[in-house]
């Protein structure tokens, strides 16, 4: 299934692209797209109410496409999860994931506009596949019972101010929790529909320039060993986010560092999970 919201900020509702094409309300079945409905089989009875045709057509309307799960408790982010990026930043290759956290806060919708941060000369994208958690995770056992734990996966743009995360801090917290940046969707395509997410190609262009080119194939450490990693050091709710990392052709990677300026456009693609596009403007 491929899940969305649909309508204003705090005012979404969920819906279902069917593999038609068509929408589906699935406003019966849930308010919202959140870690409460995850938690309680709501994959489950939507699977339910779509195989008896319970769920009623319906239509964009011109509404706007909010990020495909409700605010997440935690966004957790891996850096430097692909060699090819680690490189291009000089950074060591790391020899177990690197982790931060990103205000949940930061989570908007795939075609809003993202705010450049007031002071910002370095602000940069990072296409990213994102893991959406279905079930509570803690000390999960092994990297087949964290693919169990997976409601499933998204686009997500980890926009970041190089300035504020390298120089301001030890910490990157600065550059990766400005307000707007992180936009997730369209859609959250549920894990039986990625036969493999390690077989995924990203791609990021910037007004119309291809910026990244990479594959989930060339990640360091792989999806389920994030899950079932991150599960032995802090507890995943259902509906917590974790960015997977980016590959190479970060602004912060290449000679010129061609930053993020106001009026520009950044769209990303993965493969099976749709394109997202934003654009960006002063805050």
């Amino acid at each position: 299934m491929k899940l969305m919201r649909l309508g204003p900020v705090g005012a979404e509702r969920p819906v279902i692209q069917a593999p038609d094409g068509r929408l589906l309300d699935a406003s019966a079945v849930t308010p919202d797209y959140d870690g409460y409905f995850l938690a309680h089989d709501g994959l489950a009875r939507l699977h339910e109410a779509l195989a008896a045709d319970r769920l009623p057509e319906t239509t964009a309307g011109g509404l706007r496409v909010g990020a495909p799960v409700a605010r997440p408790g935690k966004v957790v982010c891996i850096g430097l999860n692909y060699r090819d990026h680690a490189e291009e930043t000089g950074a060591a290759i790391p020899t177990r994931p690197v982790v931060f956290l990103k205000d949940p806060g930061t989570v908007v919708g795939p075609y809003d506009k993202v705010l450049i941060p007031r002071g910002s000369v370095k602000t940069d994208w990072e296409v990213e596949l994102a893991v959406v958690i279905g079930r509570r995770a803690r000390y999960l056992e092994s990297p087949e019972e964290a693919r169990e734990a997976i409601a499933g996966y998204a686009i997500s743009n980890d926009v970041s101010e190089r300035e504020f995360q390298l120089e301001y801090s030890g910490q990157w917290d600065l550059g990766k929790s400005c307000e707007t940046f992180n936009p997730l969707g369209p859609w959250l395509v549920t894990a039986d529909e990625i036969t493999d997410p390690q077989d995924l190609e990203l791609r990021l262009s910037v007004d119309g320039v291809p910026r990244q080119h990479g594959s989930t194939k060339n990640m360091i450490f792989d999806v389920a060993h994030l899950v079932h990693f991150l599960s032995r050091h802090l507890v995943l709710e259902p509906g917590d986010v974790i960015n997977t990392g980016t590959p190479a052709g970060v602004a912060l990677g290449r000679p010129d560092q061609p930053y993020l300026r106001p009026g520009q456009s950044v769209e990303l693609t993965i493969d099976g999970l749709g394109t997202q596009r934003q654009t960006f403007t002063p805050a």
